[in-house]
């Protein structure tokens, strides 16, 4: 199938081009035509700032039930994760799709064109495994494709409940019992167009030293990202420490983890050495400002970490909002908080980790960028609305980053296809219903 976009204002690698027509054949850009200064005839119009797609890196999906509902009283990380443990022991298959599929719309709606969904609701509640042992995440591929997405899932090895402890009652529907029936579960899974299977450790604390490498071999055989939750919490890196007598950071390291399709996720409390580890073995880092700030986390290194060797992705994770752009322009305000100082990254880096790179670190090579060969995979955002009106469109770039949120998405396009026209999305007409209805069957 060929189509003709025509790009009011497109984001091409650093600068902001006026008039310019994509041609794309079969979900992949053919042709990058600039100085077109109005649509061919029978060009699609995408009026505004057209970028690549977003990833969406690290992703929960099922923590979007918690919206709100955990912003009530005080606490920690920690008696969040209790809350956060209730709404997973209610979900079923049915209502895992459902909701995952609400809450993938909501992430077209925002401009996202992928998903690194980390995922470790393997089996039924009390740990028993359903007839097909990948019903859950089945359940999200599928709910992908019918939001019209890409998917990365993540299958997470998730073993203990801390360093020499196993499951507890709630996270006994993660766990596969070892690393090798891990493998064993996760190698049923297959790729298919519109989603790829990568593996993920919990964490340090969630697998056995002794059981990271076989996570890692699995990994490195099929040639597909790692992603780890690590050192989000200085309890964990205080644990770890007492166990093993090292970071977790180089407790990876020692295990064969690192590596440059290995990502870390949060990366918040880290030593000197940890920072050197991770850029010397070029690990990415995924940050996640919204949830970090959310769960009162910290705020990670990131500036350190990039100067290191670690490309830096964003996700949105536990979902208290899902808005990359924010995500985005968090990150360069947490840093400005932390040393006083502004302009940590351009607008032009910024988009970068919030679309190549990220697709990158989710094993979408040839997406989130506009160029031959690529993907056809677009976001416009909109430059006349009360956030985004008044600056000069070839300031599109710092306008999205530093002015424009979520809401401002007006068009998304995966695969050539437009999954949100206008600010609808063409195949699940209300969101917001969609929402409402999968978390209310949540909590029945």
């Amino acid at each position: 199938m060929h189509v003709t976009y025509w790009l009011e204002h497109a984001w091409l690698e650093t600068f902001v081009e006026p008039g310019v027509a994509l041609d794309v054949v079969d979900g992949r850009i053919t042709a990058v035509r600039k100085d077109v200064p109005a649509p061919p005839p029978g060009a699609t119009v995408l009026r505004g700032l057209t970028l690549p797609g977003f990833a969406n890196t690290h992703s929960h999906a099922f923590h979007r039930a918690l919206r709100s509902t955990v912003q009530v009283g005080s606490g920690t990380f920690w008696t969040w994760r209790e809350v956060m443990y209730g709404v997973a022991s209610r979900l079923t298959p049915e209502t895992y799709f459902n909701l995952a599929r609400a809450v993938y719309a909501e992430m077209a709606l925002a401009g996202v064109s992928a998903v690194g969904e980390f995922h470790y609701l393997h089996h039924a509640p009390g740990g028993t495994p359903y007839a097909d042992p990948n019903t859950m995440g089945e359940a999200l591929i599928a709910a992908a494709a019918e939001a019209g997405i890409r998917i990365t899932l993540l299958d997470t090895a998730y073993l203990a409940s801390g360093f020499g402890t196993p499951p507890n009652r709630q996270q006994q529907r993660f766990s596969d019992g070892t690393a090798d029936a891990w493998a064993e579960r996760a190698s049923l899974l297959k790729d298919r167009e519109h989603a790829r299977i990568g593996a993920a450790i919990h964490s340090v604390r969630a697998v056995p030293a002794d059981q990271l490498a076989t996570v890692a071999a699995w990994a490195q055989a099929r040639v597909t990202p790692l992603h780890v939750h690590l050192s989000e919490q200085t309890a964990e890196n205080d644990a770890c420490l007492a166990t093993h007598g090292r970071t977790p950071t180089r407790l990876l390291a020692d295990h064969g983890v690192l590596g440059p399709r290995t990502t870390g996720v949060h990366n918040t409390h880290l030593t000197d050495e940890d920072i050197a580890l991770l850029g010397s073995t070029s690990t990415g880092t995924c940050m996640c400002p919204t949830t970090e700030r959310d769960l009162a986390d910290g705020i990670g290194p990131a500036t350190r970490l990039q100067k290191a060797g670690s490309t830096l992705s964003l996700g949105s994770d536990s979902h208290a909002v899902i808005d990359m752009l924010e995500e985005a322009r968090a990150m360069e305000l947490n840093e400005r908080l932390r040393s006083r100082t502004r302009g940590h990254w351009t607008a032009a880096s910024l988009l970068r980790a919030a679309s190549a790179d990220g697709h990158e670190a989710l094993g979408w090579h040839d997406a989130g960028t506009i160029e031959t060969g690529a993907l056809a995979d677009l976001t416009t955002i909109a430059l006349d609305s009360v956030r985004t009106a008044g600056p000069l469109p070839r300031l599109g770039g710092e306008t999205a980053v530093f002015a424009a949120s979520a809401c401002d998405v007006r068009h998304t396009i995966v695969a050539g296809r437009h999954i949100v026209r206008d600010g609808t999305h063409t195949m699940i007409p209300d969101v917001p219903r969609a929402l409402s209805e999968a978390i209310t069957a949540v909590y029945k």
